[in-house]
């Protein structure tokens, strides 16, 4: 093999491919926010008395669930325009990766809700507490806790699945890694960087998801 190694590239580029994980990171933790408040959202329009709140819930789940992510990026930056809205590559990536994820973790969540005892409502309302309450502290706190896993799981693919947006230009991880590629052609080297970034980025929410696991979900020792 006449390859000769050089990462000098790499060191050479540090700042540009750490800029680039940095806006990776950040468009992730935002899209996992809003993912998360859409997917409640949505939770409770699916189970609304109003017949038109569930259909549209229902209606937004199969079409994102049933359509590329690529495809559903290129609709918010190429295609609204034609209806007057504009979006930078970095917006349109937010947005598409929020509604994407939150679709995902809306039916992770409706999986966790079905799995609670119905006696559980009743209990609830036997201590007179309201439909919201007894949503938010009787059946999503033990909901969650049975689907936690499934749920950051689905997160960490949200943050591998951020690379599209590289498609559109976004100045994430693997945008910045295909500019440097293009310009030096060490495609080993940069691409090997971008790997181990991605790599330590997943490490870090998956650590972070685990500490949050035991601080709001673990079960008293006493």
């Amino acid at each position: 093999m006449a390859y000769e190694f050089d990462f000098s590239v790499v060191w050479d580029n540090y700042g540009l491919l750490l800029d680039g994980a940095l806006m990776t990171l950040r468009l992730s933790a935002l899209s996992m926010i809003a993912a998360t408040i859409i997917a409640l959202l949505t939770l409770q329009a699916r189970s609304s008395r109003v017949a038109l709140l569930r259909w549209i819930a229902i209606g937004y789940i199969e079409i994102i669930r049933n359509t590329p992510f690529l495809l559903q990026l290129y609709f918010f930056f190429f295609g609204l325009p034609s209806l007057g809205v504009r979006m930078s590559p970095n917006t349109a990536a937010l947005v598409a990766l929020a509604l994407n994820g939150g679709a995902y973790a809306a039916e992770i969540m409706r999986g966790g809700v079905a799995s609670i005892a119905k006696g559980q409502w009743e209990a609830g309302f036997a201590l007179g507490l309201r439909p919201l309450q007894i949503f938010r502290y009787v059946i999503l706190t033990p909901a969650m806790r049975a689907i936690y896993p499934a749920l950051t799981s689905q997160f960490i693919l949200l943050l591998l699945t951020s690379s599209i947006a590289s498609a559109i230009s976004a100045s994430e991880l693997t945008a910045v890694a295909q500019r440097l590629d293009s310009v030096t052609f060490r495609s080993f080297e940069i691409y090997f960087a971008a790997t181990a970034l991605y790599l330590i980025m997943s490490s870090v929410f998956t650590r972070i998801f685990n500490v949050l696991d035991r601080i709001l979900f673990s079960y008293p020792t006493r």
